[in-house]
């Protein structure tokens, strides 16, 4: 899955993975504000932050499938004219109310890993891997030690219907026969001139979107070190419920702006870890994240 922003080539997880799709059709409806003239973590850059994440993740319930089985309309999904469209419905001033849905309220998951590397030649690899929640299903296929997954709960149960995670989703996402459920891993390499120069993914199920999303904004709009890009405060809001989950750390006046624009904050946004990688002057520079007990950079 390829897209561009701001003359930057985004490289990320096709589907069934929505990670890809997501990502780029929010990067898309982003590249029309002056994201860096709004500045970073502000009320402003947030809040647009937030709209247009409403939006992609809309897109991600209504279309959204495995492959082999729906055709999703993903050259209008991610064309620059559709984020324009996206784009000119997002107030500056307020919130945009999503339909009232039953959803139930999203539990994070905890048992979703990513790794990101690079060698001294360039060669990049940015690795999700899964079993969905802890201990996947909680069974070990007899005589292996291999435990198995649980991401059948990935698939949607009935239309609008919502998983663990509070995602909804409709007819594209039923299971079926040979079916893959569609998941949110999202494992991206960003280039410059045909060479990588920032390498980010995470764990967090629904989260893993919008915390890539961040990663690759910080670094690019903010121009932030990876250090930073990694470490700030991060938000998530995925189109139902219709409510913001936010990390601690954003101040108090900022919490108060969010809210007087209409946003609903809810505590806590849940486990992320976007263990990244970012070319500089000096050579490649490793982030770890610091939500993450044991994670850690190591170089070459």
């Amino acid at each position: 899955m390829r897209g561009t922003y701001r003359g930057y080539d985004i490289v990320s997880m096709p589907l069934p993975s929505s990670g890809g799709t997501v990502l780029i059709e929010t990067l898309n409806i982003l590249e029309g504000f002056d994201m860096h003239g709004m500045g970073a973590q502000t009320p402003a850059s947030l809040h647009v932050l937030i709209e247009a994440m409403k939006r992609a993740y809309a897109d991600r319930a209504r279309y959204l499938g495995d492959p082999a089985f729906s055709k999703a309309p993903l050259t209008r999904l991610l064309s620059k004219d559709y984020a324009t469209k996206l784009r000119a419905d997002i107030s500056l001033d307020t919130s945009t109310p999503v339909k009232a849905a039953a959803a139930a309220q999203p539990h994070e998951g905890t048992d979703t890993t990513h790794f990101s590397v690079v060698d001294a030649q360039g060669n990049a690899v940015s690795n999700t891997y899964t079993l969905n929640f802890s201990y996947g299903v909680g069974l070990i296929a007899e005589g292996t030690g291999v435990l198995l997954n649980n991401e059948l709960d990935d698939f949607t149960a009935a239309p609008g219907a919502s998983n663990a995670y509070g995602l909804v989703g409709y007819e594209a996402n039923l299971p079926g026969p040979g079916k893959r459920p569609l998941s949110s891993m999202t494992p991206t390499i960003v280039l410059k001139d045909g060479k990588p120069v920032l390498v980010t993914g995470s764990p967090g199920g629904s989260r893993i979107i919008s915390t890539t999303l961040q990663v690759i904004v910080n670094a690019l709009d903010y121009r932030m070190n990876i250090a930073q890009a990694v470490s700030v405060p991060r938000l998530h809001h995925q189109w139902m419920p219709d409510e913001v989950r936010i990390e601690h750390g954003f101040p108090q006046a900022t919490r108060d702006a969010l809210r007087a624009m209409g946003h609903t904050l809810v505590t806590p946004m849940g486990q992320t870890s976007a263990n990244s990688i970012a070319a500089t002057k000096g050579g490649w520079l490793g982030a770890a994240d610091p939500r993450t007990r044991g994670a850690e950079a190591a170089g070459y």
